[in-house]
């Protein structure tokens, strides 16, 4: 059965910087493209970071420029470094395998998440 344990979150004042960790279990990571979301409290989840298996990478404009992801094939781990953070960037942020379309758009390949991990920008 697949995991994901999300890590790292925490309270942080504007401007400063976190880094998230997701563990995942129970699936053949290294041959999955990665993805971390973030939902804040009354609005839907959104995908803010992709890592394909290959390596590349793809952010949301939101993010675009603050935030980088980046895998570790060997600790079936994907990481979300957050700098320059906004209260915007309030959520609580999860990782999920995607799948993708014939358009190239991503989707959670899982049902399952995990806990995520709570992240607030606030001074």
């Amino acid at each position: 059965q697949v995991q994901f344990v999300e890590s790292g979150g925490g309270l942080v004042q504007p401007g400063g910087s976190l880094r998230l960790s997701c563990v995942a279990s129970g699936t053949i990571f290294e041959i999955y493209n990665m993805g971390w979301y973030r939902q804040a409290p009354g609005k839907q989840r959104e995908l803010v970071a992709v890592i394909r298996d290959g390596g590349s990478t793809k952010f949301a404009d939101s993010v675009k420029g603050r935030f980088s992801i980046s895998r570790d094939n060997a600790k079936n781990t994907v990481y979300l470094q957050m700098n320059s953070l906004k209260p915007e960037d309030t959520a609580v942020y999860y990782c999920n395998a995607l799948r993708t379309d014939y358009s190239g758009n991503y989707s959670p390949l899982y049902m399952y998440w995990g806990q995520g991990t709570q992240v607030t920008v606030s001074s």
